[in-house]
């Protein structure tokens, strides 16, 4: 599995990349604009990730714009939700505006903030994901 992690907290961006490592390849990007030349460098490359964890407060673009932005790409090169990465948002926001957005805008999953290893990686697995 090769997974990206969108995190500007290095503390939370620390706790899903040693929770992962362990099941593959895993990327970091600090906010949604690094996110974004990941996803295409690896749309590019013919290596798409399998699993994006975005975080929703981040500087210079938040992760729902990120979200969007990264379904577009994949759309762009003819790859559809349901094809493409599986993207859980990670983010300490629980509010309903927020989690009803991220999913019209074709998330996967949605984590709470402080992640668990427990609840994330049955999240994985709920998305057909190694976990």
């Amino acid at each position: 599995m090769k997974a990206l992690i969108v995190e500007d907290d290095f503390t939370s961006r620390l706790l899903l990349q040693e929770i992962l490592k362990h099941l593959g390849e895993t990327h970091c990007a600090m906010n949604g604009v690094e996110a974004l030349e990941a996803v295409q460098l690896s749309l590019a490359t013919g290596a798409p990730y399998d699993l994006i964890c975005l975080d929703i407060m981040m500087p210079r673009m938040d992760g729902q714009e990120a979200l969007k932005k990264i379904r577009a790409l994949e759309e762009a090169q003819g790859i559809y939700s349901t094809d493409g990465a599986k993207i859980l948002m990670a983010t300490a926001l629980a509010d309903l505006k927020n989690v009803r957005v991220a999913y019209g805008s074709l998330c996967d999953g949605y984590l709470v903030k402080p992640i668990r290893k427990d609840k994330l990686l049955e999240a994985l697995r709920k998305l057909g994901l190694p976990g």
